[in-house]
């Protein structure tokens, strides 16, 4: 979905939470990533694989010139022969640790395994983000999460990823690679007080 008909979409849904919930759920993966110098892992269910998403996130991050939005797929399924980029399977998770973020897509139950998974990911210090379907478990796990209840809401899931992906890589400055300057060094000192605080499971 390209800007145009994001801009389109925002329109149309002008008036509801969606815009502003997709608005501020980016915000939370931005202040994840960025201060990290990215380690962004994106997971989908055993029947949902969120391709799509992490497709859009590495172009945004080529568009507003933060790399570090670029995520890393982690797939339940890797086939024999698949492309470097598509062949990180689920022990990836199990290497998770402060300074990673982790987001899970699941329109669904996401499913014990992954459950267990994401759990240790964030007791080692992960931060934990979720796109789901309300699945209360997962909510749980999560550091933040967007919710899309699978019946009664305005759009599906797939709608807002493209939302929550377009807000990411928005109203963003080029990064900077030479010193930083005192206002960049108080923004990510402010990034580093208000971030959730580690998991003391």
């Amino acid at each position: 979905m390209d800007a145009v008909r994001v801009a389109l979409l925002r329109e149309v849904l002008a008036g509801t939470q969606w815009p502003g919930a997709a608005r501020r759920f980016a915000g939370s993966l931005r202040r994840s990533v960025v201060p990290a110098g990215g380690n962004l892992l994106l997971v989908g269910t055993e029947d949902y694989e969120p391709w799509h998403l992490a497709a859009h996130l590495v172009d945004e991050a080529a568009w507003s010139g933060l790399p570090e939005l670029a995520p890393t797929l982690v797939r339940h399924r890797v086939r024999p022969g698949a492309p470097a980029h598509l062949s990180v399977g689920l022990g990836r998770l199990a290497a998770a640790r402060r300074g990673h973020t982790l987001l899970v897509v699941a329109p669904a139950e996401p499913g014990e395994g992954l459950l267990e998974r994401v759990h240790d990911a964030r007791r080692a210090g992960a931060t934990v983000l979720s796109l789901d379907g309300g699945d209360r478990e997962l909510g749980a796990l999560a550091h933040d999460a967007l919710s899309v209840p699978p019946e009664g809401a305005e759009l599906d899931l797939d709608t807002v990823q493209h939302l929550v992906s377009a807000a990411a890589g928005e109203n963003t400055l080029p990064a900077q690679r030479g010193p930083l300057r005192l206002r960049d060094r108080l923004a990510r000192l402010a990034d580093q007080l208000t971030a959730p605080p580690p998991s003391r499971w």
